[in-house]
């Protein structure tokens, strides 16, 4: 493009280019619009010139991102002048600002149909690119017979012909009812003939498009291909322009051998030999050299001719060449060449016999696992992963397990996850198999699945001569001062069931051995608090006759439990401590486990599940989101007119709604609907009692209720909108209707109480009870109509902060007269975070339409865990913990004043544990929790207030975790807590806490600013 010769062109552009800032752009840009219409509609007197130029100008501002659209009719005009320059201007600004769907292109078809089959080359060239480019529909059905032709003309220019191959590959992709495959094989085979290396690189394309979606139609390309690659091999008949750093044509041996491994396998024998010449020739004639331009062609010729060698199942010593090559490409400091080295080697696995050769390496792929490069390392774990088997296991197995300290977070579970299936399928011997899991388990406890160890156990307990070697393995482990829950989980279970075995053994009498394992029940959570109280249990069951004093120590921790808040945990302290008691009964009911069934291992079909087609779960899990709503309708039977007394409430299932799952809306859940308003008000009885009380219904005979759920994923709303919403309070009413109660205050309540009233008005009550295990939480949300008539346009949409994932159930469009829907909300806690969802609920009811955004109480302290830890324990957490940003503090100011006892109470109803006497200022508070989420797992986090005597309006904190997001998150949390809550409402009475619980002394006159001296 000469835009030289355009001065007015290139004083526009200098003046945008001189524009200060973007107002001033606009400004002037607007100004060159309104003349440039001006212009078009006194089009009669425009040269060719100037439209050429003010079309010229309209590109670069539509470049610049202004709208430009009232000047396409112009643009698509100049495709018809019959001179060059404003033709070419037609034909690049055309493909420039339409797109394939644009109703102006119609009005171009004809003239470019004129162009192609016209004699001038020049125009022709110009149709074609523009057809390329463009694409389309309607241009593959009106112009790709014309395309073709042109293609199979023999009197047109190769530079012509070229660019129609190119041409109608586009308009094959676009749409493939173009090319006729009955007719179309001979005219591509003929084209293979082709001498001129520009338009058989363009055909080949092409080929290589058609073969991959049918190769039956082109069998009599094979040899024409084959003949191809020995040309180019051979470096016969090659210009000096397609020959690049003396590789001759790399782009067309790439796509011609990827043409050939469309095809099954190739019977011929003459064309097999003649490939196989031209691919040991490719092989024997690859080297790394200096030059990166040359390697990189040469490299592409060589890892094609690779892949098409193991396509055609070559001889074993050509294969053995090929994996001698790659030992060399994976041995070199060019990561990229490693990289496909690496990777094709993989590959080379696939093809039988090849596995020994590949062995060879083993040293220089072990020594790939601490390449910088991370790609790298994964590509060689891949391959020691597939070239595993009994004979090298052992040395493969414990590379990968001295590999797992030093390895990068990203790769230790599926690092793990390899070892323990090696380890499981090609174990010499299973203790051998237990050693390693267990150190697998201990290097890398975060990054096991349970599923490993449950594995172990599987093993442990099908061989009865690996068990007292696995209990002694199990103990040596528990010996160390420190190690991961999950050891805590393997070890206890492991000498619960076998540690009797070890009886005779010097320290693992029963005493010994429940000691050694009661240590580290105050460090772990409740699920593995509770297969320690399962060991207990089977070691005094062990322990005949029995030991008063084990006994004793035993039902202790069995009381300790009984009142537990996890129900688990308290189910199994309750029945363990009344089993405990039936005496030589308690042999026969806690005998030990039986042999597990020889199924398959559940570590190789996770494996094997990880590596199926996501796409096709994606579209199983969305035909699972269409059907039938598992939101529950519990009605009032009671007739409209009231006269009847209230009837007993029935289960009613929600049919499916094709309108539930809404595309647009940042694609939130939501059930709508637009039925006819029905009745008049009615009187409002108080639901809170059928809301938060136990759900006992029973369902007449004919209802079906399916017992499958099906949730909707709630996607994630833009950021900006959840910030708005997660942090700011809830808003009114759109509409008349006042609510009932204060609705700050009912959600407040909820962040302390599982169970309550979160919103109310004359005609609705929405309830909530709720169930927080660890980082999981589940909601049901209880919607109940108070009035004899129904609300319809019910909607129901989880504005939910990027930290939590929400999945709420389909909320039917129409909650019935006196009726009741209870709709289930999963919660999954990623990671901390003070942003809270919201609830954005609206519904119709007569003439009111009602729309309110409630808070959930799906706050930070539900993930919260009560943690009891020694003072030993607390210091050295404390110690280990030193500084930013794991160690936080702040003095906080215009705190309500209060005693130390009620500030106590106050962290305790938020899942603080308090530790009385753990600071030795009484002044000061010290408490330590336990934070669960996704991201950080279990983490403890430890909590110092230290007051002034002399002005209780000011206090210090110090907050310290393993985690500096959980750390700051916790410090304005309970920074919120100390000053927002207590400075907006009343403080409530005290609740004397028990007398072991909290022991503060009362205040003395002691420097507030004095830390633990020493300690903390």
């Amino acid at each position: 493009m000469a835009l030289s010769g355009m001065r007015g062109l290139s004083v526009f552009i200098s003046d945008v280019r001189n524009c200060q800032n973007k107002e001033q752009e606009r400004l002037r840009v607007d100004k060159e619009l309104g003349n440039i219409r001006t212009k078009f509609k006194n089009e009669k007197g425009l040269s060719p010139y100037e439209k050429k130029k003010y079309v010229w100008k309209m590109l670069y501002i539509y470049m610049l991102g202004y709208d430009v659209d009232f000047g396409h009719m112009e643009t698509v005009s100049l495709i018809s002048a019959p001179k060059y320059p404003e033709k070419q201007v037609g034909y690049i600004v055309t493909s420039c600002l339409l797109n394939e769907n644009h109703d102006f292109l119609r009005l171009a078809i004809n003239t470019v149909r004129n162009d192609i089959v016209g004699r001038n080359e020049t125009f022709q060239c110009l149709a074609l690119t523009m057809i390329g480019n463009i694409g389309g529909r309607e241009f593959a059905e009106s112009l790709a017979p014309d395309v073709q032709r042109l293609l199979m003309s023999s009197s047109c220019r190769p530079l012509v012909r070229k660019k129609a191959a190119l041409c109608l590959l586009r308009l094959y992709r676009k749409n493939p009812d173009v090319v006729n495959v009955d007719g179309w094989s001979d005219q591509m085979a003929q084209l293979l003939d082709e001498r001129d290396l520009g338009v058989l690189t363009s055909a080949m394309s092409l080929l290589v498009a058609l073969v991959s979606n049918n190769h039956d139609a082109y069998w009599s390309c094979i040899p024409k291909c084959t003949r191809i690659l020995e040309r180019l091999a051979r470096n016969q008949d090659v210009p000096q322009e397609y020959t690049y750093y003396g590789i001759p044509s790399p782009w067309l041996q790439v796509k011609t051998m990827r043409a050939l491994q469309y095809f099954p396998a190739i019977e011929d024998p003459n064309t097999r030999r003649s490939l196989f010449e031209v691919l040991q020739r490719i092989l024997m004639g690859t080297d790394v050299v200096k030059n990166v331009n040359k390697n990189n062609a040469s490299h592409a010729v060589l890892f094609e001719a690779l892949a098409l060698v193991m396509h055609l199942d070559a001889e074993k010593e050509m294969m053995s060449q090929c994996v001698a090559l790659l030992g060399k490409f994976i041995a070199v400091r060019e990561p990229n060449i490693r990289y496909l080295g690496l990777e094709n080697m993989a590959r080379m696995l696939m093809v039988t016999d090849m596995q020994d050769i590949i062995k060879r390496h083993q040293a220089q792929i072990i020594t790939s696992l601490k390449d910088p490069d991370i790609s790298i390392r994964r590509r060689a774990l891949d391959l020691l992963y597939g070239m595993c088997d009994v004979s090298n296991a052992k040395d493969i197995v414990e590379e990968l397990l001295q590999y797992l300290s030093t390895s990068d977070f990203a790769m230790r579970e599926e690092l793990s996850l390899k070892v323990a299936i090696l380890a499981e399928k090609f174990a010499p011997d299973l203790s051998w198999y237990v050693d390693v899991i267990l150190q697998l388990i201990d290097k890398a406890g975060d990054f096991v699945s349970d599923d490993i160890w449950f594995r172990v156990v599987q093993f442990v307990t099908n061989n009865e001569d690996l068990q007292p070697y696995a209990a002694l393995k199990a103990k040596e482990y528990l010996d160390k001062p420190a190690i991961h829950e999950t050891m805590v989980k393997v070890s206890a279970y492991l000498l619960g069931e076998f540690g009797h075995l070890l009886a005779r053994r010097p320290g693992c009498s029963a005493k010994e051995l429940f000691s050694l394992i009661h240590d580290k029940l105050p460090t772990v959570s409740p699920p593995a608090i509770s297969i320690l109280l399962s060991s207990y249990a089977k070691i005094l069951m062990h322990t005949q006759p029995p030991d008063p004093e084990l006994q004793n120590q035993i039902w202790a921790v069995f009381r300790k439990y009984e009142s537990c808040i996890d129900a688990e945990i308290q189910q199994r302290a309750i029945e363990y401590l009344a089993l405990s008691r039936k005496g030589a009964a308690l042999m026969d009911i806690l005998a030990e486990m039986p042999k597990f069934p020889e199924r398959q291992s559940s570590l190789i079909k996770k494996a094997e599940d990880a590596e199926t087609d996501t796409a096709e779960k994606s579209a199983i899990k969305l035909r699972a989101q269409q059907q039938t709503s598992n939101a529950l309708v519990v009605t009032d039977q009671q007739p409209l007119n009231g006269t009847s007394p209230v009837g007993p409430l029935s289960i009613v299932k929600v049919p499916s709604m094709s309108s539930d799952m809404d595309a647009g809306d940042h694609g939130l859940t939501q059930s709508n609907g637009s039925l006819s308003e029905m009745g008049q008000h009615a009187t409002t009885p108080d639901l809170l009692g059928d809301l938060l009380g136990p759900v006992a219904i029973e369902a007449p005979p004919s209802a079906s209720v399916q017992s499958e759920q099906n949730f909707v994923s709630d996607q994630e709303v833009s950021s900006s909108v959840v910030d708005v919403l997660a942090l700011a309070p809830a808003e009114e009413l759109t509409s008349a209707v006042q609510p009932i109660g204060n609705i700050a205050e009912r959600f407040q309540n909820l962040c302390l109480k599982d169970s309550g009233v979160l919103y109310e008005d004359p005609y609705i009550q929405i309830g909530i009870k709720a169930e927080w295990r660890m980082h999981h939480g589940r909601l049901i949300l209880f919607l109940g109509n108070k009035n004899t008539s129904p609300l319809v346009s019910v909607l129901a949409l989880i504005l939910s902060p990027a930290h939590l994932k929400m999945e709420l159930s389909l909320v039917p469009e129409i909650i019935p007269p006196r009726a009741q829907v209870q709709c289930p909300l999963e919660v999954v806690n990623i990671r901390p975070s003070r942003d809270v969802a919201v609830l954005d609920f609206s519904y119709k009811f007569a003439t009111s339409l009602v729309n309110v955004k409630l808070r959930l109480p799906a706050v930070l302290n539900k993930f919260l865990q009560p943690a009891s830890v020694s003072m030993e324990e607390f210091f050295n957490q404390w110690r280990s913990l030193s500084g930013p940003p794991l160690k936080l503090q702040e003095v906080v100011r215009g705190v309500r004043p209060m005693t130390l006892l009620e500030m106590a109470n106050l962290f305790t109803n938020y899942r603080l544990t308090v530790l009385p006497g753990l600071d030795p200022n009484p002044n000061n508070l010290a408490a330590c929790t336990t934070f669960c989420s996704e991201s950080t797992r279990a983490m403890l986090c430890l909590v110092r207030i230290e007051t002034d005597p002399a002005d209780r309006s000011q206090l210090r904190m110090t907050i310290a975790s393993g985690d500096p997001m959980l750390t700051f998150e916790l410090k304005e949390f309970i920074k919120e807590l100390l000053v927002a809550i207590l400075m907006t409402s009343p403080a409530p009475a005290p609740t004397p806490p028990p007398a072991t619980e909290l022991a503060i002394p009362a205040a003395a006159s002691t420097d507030p600013g004095a830390m633990l001296a020493g300690l903390l």
